[in-house]
């Protein structure tokens, strides 16, 4: 077996181990029928549907591939860490930290470091870009959320509040 593209074949191992850990877990549950779907049919259905790409996907590295084998590069930490920590970061914004007596700082807030703290990840950062993005997303996250959905959650942080 000679795999003629790196890339392609563990993305499509990845994706075949995501739908087969998806489609096991979603069948704890009750699974239904096409008629009457359960909780378990969508994601079991959706988890068999990623594991069947992720073999079509695997087929093809086998198959195609670029001269060189189409390597993988090194591994982008960089990106890793600020994308995963930025969205840490929101979830504490929107929930607080109990455990350390933080409350929650609120919609906007959250938005707004989850912007600045994820534009880090590139290879340049631009203050101006990050705050007119933020701005824009916070706007339509009110919105969309708040707005027209009536989600029940902080907007602005608990001591803005009078």
């Amino acid at each position: 077996m000679n795999i003629k593209s790196q890339k392609d074949f563990f993305s499509g191992l990845m994706f075949m181990v995501v739908g087969v850990t998806f489609a096991w877990g979603a069948s704890t549950y009750n699974i239904g029928t096409g008629a009457r779907m359960g909780p378990g049919y969508f994601p079991l259905v959706l988890g068999i549907l990623l594991a069947i790409l992720g073999a079509a996907i695997v087929f093809v590295s086998l198959t195609k591939g670029g001269p060189d084998g189409d390597k993988i590069g090194k591994f982008a930490w960089k990106p890793l860490f600020f994308i995963i920590s930025a969205n840490l970061v929101f979830g504490v914004c929107i929930g607080g930290l109990p455990s350390i007596g933080l409350p929650p700082l609120g919609l906007v807030v959250g938005i707004y470091l989850l912007t600045f703290i994820a534009s880090n990840a590139g290879d340049t950062f631009k203050p101006k870009e990050a705050a007119v993005l933020a701005t824009i997303l916070a706007l339509l996250s009110y919105l969309a959320f708040v707005v027209m959905l009536k989600l029940q959650f902080p907007v602005w942080p608990a001591f803005f509040k009078a």
